[in-house]
């Protein structure tokens, strides 16, 4: 979930401006993902993979297809978490429940100077990395991580305050694709059990 003014202190650089296309030139999105959590030693805690879709601003939806089917979903005003093996669905007010996620980076409103600082950190491993810190500390991750490659967007690392990391790679990236609405929309499937936070 990106977006970007760019008036916040910032280390000019390759990524910065790939970024910055990016967001001007991005309305929506849509990508399969590869998501794998570390430890601070590094131990593989949790691996996932599935596809997500994006419209900015707001809109999003990642589902999850291995190791469990879930699905996340931001229709502009709330956000829907639905576990499929529980046939739970929980839902809160999408502002309050985006924070620095993934999801909230790539699909948000051209704000992101006002809650971050950036740095470029230059080229590592194949990519073009910029970083992303906080300025406030009540978000869930200490920093985000963006890396740039050929196809634009290609890597996302998550820093959170638990010193675990979580980093995703994408592939298939379609830029600006036409989405239906419809992908933004969710209900509950019928026996679910609903919760409101």
């Amino acid at each position: 979930m990106l977006g970007l003014m760019l008036t916040c202190t910032i280390v000019h650089g390759a990524s910065i401006e790939m970024l910055k296309s990016l967001l001007q030139q991005t309305n929506s999105g849509k990508a399969r993902f590869a998501q794998i959590v570390v430890d601070k030693n590094l131990k593989e805690l949790q691996k996932a993979t599935g596809t997500m879709q994006f419209v900015r601003p707001g809109r999003f939806r990642w589902e999850y297809d291995k190791p469990y089917e879930q699905t996340i979903v931001g229709d502009g005003a709330k956000l829907w978490i639905y576990d499929k093996d529980l046939n739970q669905v929980t839902v809160r007010k999408l502002d309050a429940a985006l924070g620095s996620s993934p999801a909230a980076l790539l699909s948000g409103s051209n704000e992101i100077e006002k809650a971050y600082d950036l740095t470029n950190l230059g080229p590592q491993e194949g990519l073009d990395w910029l970083e992303a810190v906080p300025k406030t500390r009540d978000t869930t991750f200490e920093r985000v991580r963006l890396g740039f490659g050929k196809s634009g967007l290609e890597a996302m690392e998550l820093r959170d305050q638990f010193a675990q990391t979580t980093v995703i790679k994408f592939a298939g990236v379609e830029r600006n694709p036409k989405i239906s609405p419809d992908v933004f929309r969710f209900t509950p499937p019928k026996g679910a059990d609903v919760i409101t936070d």
